[in-house]
């Protein structure tokens, strides 16, 4: 079945023996040395805990040659699980800080990797550029404006990620104007962490038109009837919420009570080598613990062709693909 994947991070698709790879050849000292020990490494106590550990794998990450070549593999997964099309995310900022990658040439190393993918293995690509809620407010419109600059260039989308009970997704609003005004789409991560509040500030004062997660939406009816009525779709990654601990396991995963209740699905990864999952193992958990049909499932994946940050002509030939395909 072609599948579309709406809610990816770069930086959390790294292989495990290609960072350690990564960690040796630019000499970083990571608490494993082996797969076993990442393993036993990537047992999350706590969100907070989870981007402790993020931050220290994106450090691994040092040189524009490592940005691509991460992209690369991260396609080349992609393209084994008849993934045709993915939007993924790249905390653009948090690499230039804490390695100095320029902007510019982290998204020149993810076009190359892109430009492989197009030729040789038929999958696309397009990126969103996240801003960390706990960015200042002058940082976070740097990152739209050139976000902005490069919607186009391989940029489809502005997103907003990071530790929701930190800041209030309002301190960003002109950084999402600025994103709006120009016609740039938005993907916020809210109602993972946080209840209902935190996804009405990212449509209200953000302007979202897609929300990442968004579990927790059933906790207000209202906010519900409003997702179904807008028809926003809601990127959710049901094993990202089991490891991080939103959830105790896949069977009381609300996912079906998100379907029930008639809201825009699309199923993700979110950090698959993290969280030890794959799309296609999304999929298949969905059917196997949820027992969400077959069926429904391919509507999935038609509704994130859909949803995707594309202009209309190219959403529209991506949902003959997914329709001709399933």
């Amino acid at each position: 079945m072609p599948k579309v994947e709406l809610h990816v991070h770069l930086e959390g698709s790294v292989r495990p023996e290609t960072l350690l790879q990564l960690a040796q050849r630019n000499g970083v000292t990571l608490p494993a040395t082996d797969l076993e020990g990442l393993r036993k490494w990537y047992q999350f106590s706590s969100f907070e805990h989870f981007v402790e550990i993020y931050v220290a794998l994106s450090k691994c990450i040092r040189t524009a040659e490592d940005v691509e070549l991460i992209t690369r593999q991260f396609l080349a997964g992609q393209a084994e699980q008849n993934i045709v099309y993915s939007e993924a995310t790249l905390t653009v900022w948090t690499l230039k800080r804490l390695a100095g990658i320029a902007l510019d040439d982290q998204l020149a190393a993810v076009n190359r990797a892109r430009e492989w993918a197009r030729h040789d293995l038929g999958v696309e690509m397009g990126l969103i550029i996240d801003i960390i809620r706990e960015e200042s407010p002058e940082d976070g419109l740097a990152i739209a404006e050139w976000a902005v600059k490069n919607h186009g260039n391989g940029v489809v989308g502005l997103g907003l990620s990071g530790i929701e009970a930190k800041t209030n997704p309002a301190v960003h609003a002109k950084a999402f104007q600025l994103a709006r005004e120009a016609g740039l789409p938005i993907s916020c991560h809210a109602g993972e962490t946080q209840g209902p509040w935190s996804i009405w500030s990212c449509l209200n004062d953000l302007g979202a038109d897609r929300i990442g997660h968004g579990v927790r939406c059933l906790e207000d009816p209202d906010l519900v009837a409003h997702l179904r009525d807008q028809q926003i779709p809601l990127e959710v990654c049901p094993s990202s919420n089991v490891c991080l601990k939103v959830v105790n396991d896949w069977h009381s995963h609300p996912l079906r009570q998100l379907h029930e209740a008639g809201l825009t699905i699309t199923l993700n990864s979110d950090d698959p080598p993290m969280f030890g999952t794959t799309l296609t193992q999304e999929f298949e958990r969905a059917h196997l613990d949820q027992g969400i049909p077959l069926e429904t499932l391919k509507d999935w994946s038609l509704q994130a062709a859909g949803n995707a940050f594309l202009p209309e002509a190219e959403k529209a030939d991506l949902m003959t693909s997914v329709m001709a395909h399933s």
